[in-house]
């Protein structure tokens, strides 16, 4: 049975704010690690701060 959204968002909150799952169903457990997994790697990701500028442009665009 799939999760409901209710639940998938307990889930969430739970992974988010770094607290325990309390739980033992195994699709529980599965969305719990997944958004836990995708939080480390959105730690490790760097992150690109500006804009970049581009001083080569083509003539066509300065028009």
């Amino acid at each position: 049975m799939p999760l409901s959204s209710y639940r998938m968002h307990r889930i969430y909150l739970a992974a988010t704010m770094n607290y325990g799952l309390g739980s033992d169903d195994p699709e529980e457990l599965a969305y719990y690690n997944k958004i836990r997994n995708e939080m480390d790697d959105m730690k490790t990701d760097s992150i690109k701060k500006g804009i970049p500028l581009n001083w080569d442009t083509p003539d066509r665009m300065d028009k």
